[in-house]
């Protein structure tokens, strides 16, 4: 989501010839199968898995101007289920990095080959409610039970970047056998070093490097990995091997190491900072002497968030930039000259803006906890791969990152909140902790105003609120989109919240540009069949906006801790206007369970013919243990439970009969 440019001595890459590869499978060139793998039927290592990986091969290549890596599978199909992975995707991020050359086929259990010559597509792949990602796709052909797909592809990366550089050795299906290769950038003065943070399967031999300088590592028998819902990013728990460019001699103690670390940063983030005149002269255009503090920062703020971001704009080519005459921001000064610049370099210009008005401010280095945790005992700079601002505003200290669009003053992007970070001076710095906003702070509120037919269907007009970080995510995951798409995505969300098919239409026009402000959409709304007849009465569910939870945890066992985003409160507001001559018959018991951590009320109220419901159900919880799982569970459980009670109601003949 950010741009960060990796700082490298451009000269020097510019430079350096190509080196020769890694020997590797390339073109339409395939590797020979064995008879033992066209009769294969099962795995003893991996009873009942739908298919396997018979072999993974990847040879990277940092060592010339451009990285790229080549991929090799090949895939045994055991069961009927196993049959979904020939809907085959590539990952990758659009304008760092591109998937070229791919090449694939399938192989009947007899041993015959069909290449695949149909077109491959560019999607965008929705894992979660927050993630998504683009990914080459296709669809192999003719693939059976006992069939076997292949294949291989490189990946492009972006010209004058050393790029992380990860093995990824666990994935979602059982590994026979893998090889690894890495062809490192090693001209002077870079080296490499590389550690497996999670471990190696049992039996694998470290990585090591051979006299030609390439490091390669063979597994076998690796553990499918499992997937869980709400866990940990899954690249933090794999077994993988990671590798760590050093552009100087590697420091080994890790107190020196980051003193070290952190002098080189505070210097050149002051040589960027360091136009103090500049600075003053922009600040006087901001503020009024009469301000208050925070009147100031928040002007501060806001001047600096409308600075032509680049970090968000669709991947343009080089040819593109050269055509708007776009260069390379060396310091505030020129950033604020020309008006533009990526979003890590404009929260150093909210630095310099605000200590020119007078705060005490610092540059924070921080970790991104979206793929992998921060370890300072990796001794690993580029796992701060975000940068912040701490600023004294009144005697309280508070975090900023203007250069995240649409994020609202005082908060940060929930990758950056409760985080380890390096808070940078020429001594080289402390470690702190970004805070992590309650559940306070980022709400969805739902509210309703509904009549209920006498065909038992309920019709009216609904009104969605995001407030901080969920108004944030959804305003960060559609900023380039058109107003079709928002409208798509907005009533899918409602989709997403109703058990029961729905007819929703959004009949507002989002402010999809503010930070600020929350954002609102609003909706004429009808739910089908929602009042089911039992006899002389009708049955209404009270959770009428529950279905996100329905089916939240309902695995008995756990293999990973339940990770949560961040916390946030889902607050309900549901009035019901029932047909003439309807009455309430019963309704269930006020609900307050309160867990500390995390909390569910319902309270429902009839007053004149209408129904009334209050449902809110707050969460206050990042990391829960696996071994506290079932308290978690039992409280969703509990959610489900109440969610699902039924509000009795007694149909307008039924009443007058009485």
């Amino acid at each position: 989501m950010r741009h960060r440019r990796v700082i490298l001595l451009v000269a020097v890459l510019l430079a350096g010839a190509m080196l020769p590869g890694v020997r590797q499978v390339s073109g339409d060139e395939w590797q020979p199968i064995s008879p033992e793998e066209l009769k294969m039927t099962s795995e003893p290592l991996a009873p009942g898995a739908p298919a396997i990986y018979l072999y993974r091969q990847v040879d990277r290549n940092d060592s010339g101007r451009a990285a790229n890596e080549y991929n090799y599978v090949r895939i045994k199909i055991l069961t009927e289920e196993g049959r979904n992975s020939a809907n085959v995707e590539i990952p990758f991020e659009k304008g760092r990095t591109n998937v070229v050359s791919i090449r694939a086929r399938t192989i009947r259990p007899d041993g015959s080959a069909v290449n695949y010559d149909g077109k491959v597509f560019e999607n965008t792949i929705v894992k979660s409610k927050t993630l998504k990602y683009l990914a080459k796709t296709f669809t192999m052909p003719e693939v059976e039970v006992g069939s076997i797909i292949e294949y291989h592809f490189n990946y492009d990366f972006e010209d004058n970047y050393i790029f992380s550089s990860h093995w990824i050795l666990s994935e979602e299906l059982f590994t026979k056998r893998a090889v690894f290769t890495l062809k490192p950038y090693l001209r002077s003065p870079w080296t490499v070093q590389w550690s497996a943070p999670a471990g190696l399967p049992a039996g694998t031999e470290p990585a090591k490097e051979g006299p030609d300088h390439v490091i390669r590592m063979t597994t076998q028998n690796v553990p499918a990995f499992q997937i869980e819902d709400h866990m940990p990013p899954p690249n933090e728990l794999k077994f993988r091997v990671d590798f760590i460019y050093h552009d100087e001699i590697p420091e080994q103690d890790l107190d020196k190491y980051w003193k070290r670390f952190g002098k080189k940063q505070s210097n050149q983030v002051e040589s960027f900072v360091g136009k103090r005149k500049a600075m003053e002269q922009a600040v006087a255009q901001i503020v009024s002497p009469n301000d208050s503090p925070e009147d100031k920062l928040r002007k501060i703020y806001a001047r600096t968030q409308k600075i032509r971001n680049l970090s968000y704009e669709v991947g343009r080519s080089e040819q593109e930039v050269k055509r708007d005459k776009q260069k390379e921001i060396k310091d505030v000064e020129e950033l604020w000259k020309e008006g533009y610049g990526w979003g890590s370099d404009i929260t150093w210009l909210f630095l310099g803006l605000a200590r020119a008005a007078g705060f005490e401010a610092y540059p924070v280095l921080v970790s991104n906890r979206r793929e992998y945790f921060f370890l300072k005992q990796r001794m690993n700079g580029r796992e701060l791969n975000a940068n912040v601002v701490l600023v004294k505003l009144n005697g309280k200290e508070m975090y900023f990152d203007p250069g995240a669009a649409f994020t609202p003053f005082g908060l940060l992007p929930w990758v950056e909140t409760g985080t380890g970070g390096l808070k940078l001076d020429k001594d080289g710095g402390s470690w702190v902790q970004t805070t992590l906003p309650d559940s306070d702070v980022s709400h969805i509120e739902r509210s309703a105003d509904m009549k209920l037919t006498g065909a038992g269907m309920l019709e009216g007009k609904m009104k969605l609120t995001f407030t901080g970080l969920e108004a944030l995510s959804r305003r960060i995951e559609e900023r380039n989109e058109d107003d079709t798409e928002r409208k798509k995505f907005l009533e899918g969300q409602v989709k997403e919240y109703i058990p029961a098919g729905t007819d929703v239409e959004l009949s507002n026009k989002p402010d999809w540009s503010a930070s600020e402000a929350p954002l609102v959409a609003e909706f004429d709304l009808k739910v089908p069949g929602w009042v089911a007849s039992a006899g002389r009465r009708a049955l209404f569910p009270v959770g009428l906006f529950g279905a996100t939870e329905k089916h939240l945890f309902e695995h008995a066992n756990r293999v990973w801790p339940v990770y949560f985003d961040y916390p946030y409160k889902m607050i309900d507001e549901v009035t019901i206007e029932l047909p003439v001559g309807w009455q309430v018959g019963s309704l269930p018991k006020d609900v307050d369970q309160n867990a500390k951590a995390a909390e569910y009320s319902l309270k429902l109220e009839n007053k004149n013919g209408n129904l009334h419901i209050r449902r809110e159900l707050r969460c206050d919880l990042v990391m829960v243990p696996k071994e506290t799982y079932p308290a978690l569970r039992s409280f969703f459980q509990l959610v489900r439970t109440q969610d699902d009670q039924q509000i009795v109601l007694q149909p307008g003949e039924v009443s007058a009969s009485h």
